[in-house]
């Protein structure tokens, strides 16, 4: 079978690309509006179905991943900075707080219809930064479309004290520990 990933992110490619298997990609074009009243939990996972679902037509005896990410702070939903100014501010209230990242995965086997999902959370606790820390932060990487406004896997680590969760992939967008899983229960295994 064949593996499509359902997204055009590069961070999300490069990560899948750690498991040195043959894939493509496909963008899925959906509507990301959050339902009224939806916990962000379900909505990462209606979305990573939503995703998978919306390019199978295309792709017949292949196992399609679906994914969606979300940013939490202080019980409100954080979206990609877009520029500085915003970027600034995120950080700003995220500093000596944590901001916990939810991340939707799905696996959807187009030739037996079988979908498999579930939600990974990865928590980061941030340092308590200054104006400064955070200016120049951000002018040497520019992290402008990531939720929460800083790269882990590069110079944003000098951000945090601490991570906790159980699969640090999921805080760059694909969980890879569950995605292994999931593939070994559609029969294909990464190590065999």
């Amino acid at each position: 079978m064949k593996i499509v990933l359902g997204s055009t992110s590069p961070f999300r490619k490069a990560l899948l690309e750690r498991l040195h298997i043959d894939f493509t990609c496909d963008s899925p074009n959906i509507d990301e509006t959050p339902l009224d009243n939806e916990p962000v939990e379900d909505m990462v996972v209606r979305l990573a179905i939503a995703k998978a679902q919306a390019i199978s037509g295309h792709h017949t005896n292949a196992l399609i991943i679906g994914s969606d990410q979300s940013a939490v702070l202080n019980n409100e939903k954080l979206s990609k900075p877009g520029n500085f100014e915003n970027a600034f501010k995120q950080l700003t209230r995220a500093s000596g707080q944590k901001i916990t990242f939810q991340t939707g995965l799905c696996l959807l086997n187009t030739k037996t219809g079988n979908i498999q999902s579930a939600c990974i959370p990865y928590t980061v606790f941030f340092k308590t930064l200054t104006p400064k820390m955070i200016e120049n932060y951000l002018h040497k990487e520019e992290p402008y479309n990531c939720a929460g406004s800083f790269k882990s896997e590069a110079l944003g680590i000098a951000l945090f004290e601490r991570f906790e969760g159980d699969d640090p992939n999921a805080l760059i967008g694909l969980p890879l520990i569950e995605l292994v899983n999931f593939l070994d229960n559609e029969g294909f295994s990464i190590l065999d």
